[in-house]
């Protein structure tokens, strides 16, 4: 039934995003509940598409969310340099001062570790014959690519093609690049609207929670044996 399967990287190849984001604050010494205040009013509708917090909007009024900084840099709008230093103006360290813009990003996600039961999960996929497709909101494009080819059959960075999810038209691009209809697909991601936004079009969802529970729900889909999760 099923023959391609769609992946969020960060918090589902990776370890989850929090993880990461708190050896960043501690290593930068920034003010955490600051921080989560800041980012609690950036993020605001940053998973609603042009106003939809449906997530239905087809994303085409660019205008509209221009001011939202994270849609803006997750399509590409935006420099990253750009971003850095509109987000170190609203943080701050623990002795009160502004945090380095410079490099800000590579900073915070650079503990982001793969996680090796969902790589092998996608190597077995591919040699049962299945499609993959990486489909990524960027925070800038510094992703560790080495290995992909044997990994993924399309890959869809958001800055890369001016869209994010939970825009229905990068799923659709998506599908296109791997040549496959959308009842033929699963999307995998660790964001509930993605997850809604995708299986609106027709495509199978699974939230990622864990690679435990993940896996075992894919393998039930697929009907494809993956390695346990130790």
């Amino acid at each position: 039934m099923f023959k391609g399967v769609l992946i969020d990287w960060g918090g589902v190849l990776t370890q989850p995003l929090p993880d990461a984001i708190q050896e960043w604050l501690a290593a930068d010494r920034i003010d955490v509940p600051h921080y989560y205040n800041v980012m609690a009013e950036m993020v605001g509708q940053a998973y609603a598409v042009d106003g939809h917090p449906d997530g239905q909007g087809d994303g085409q009024d660019a205008e509209a969310t221009r001011e939202n900084l994270i849609h803006a840099l997750e399509r590409g709008e935006v420099e990253v340099a750009e971003f850095e230093r509109a987000l170190a103006e609203r943080l701050r360290t623990l002795d009160g001062r502004k945090p380095s813009a410079d490099g800000m990003i590579s900073r915070m996600f650079a503990a982001f570790r793969p996680v090796e039961p969902m790589y092998d999960m996608l190597r077995a996929v591919r040699a049962a014959g299945l499609r993959t497709c990486l489909v990524s909101n960027s925070w800038g494009t510094d992703y560790p690519r080495e290995g992909w080819d044997e990994l993924f059959d399309g890959v869809v960075i958001s800055g890369e093609v001016g869209m994010r999810k939970p825009e229905p038209r990068i799923f659709r691009h998506a599908l296109g690049v791997i040549g496959l209809e959308a009842h033929e697909c699963v999307f995998i991601d660790d964001i509930k609207a993605n997850v809604e936004a995708a299986k609106g079009l027709g495509i199978a969802g699974i939230h990622h929670v864990d690679p435990g529970t993940t896996l075992a729900e894919l393998e039930r889909m697929l009907r494809i044996p993956f390695p346990p999760v130790s």
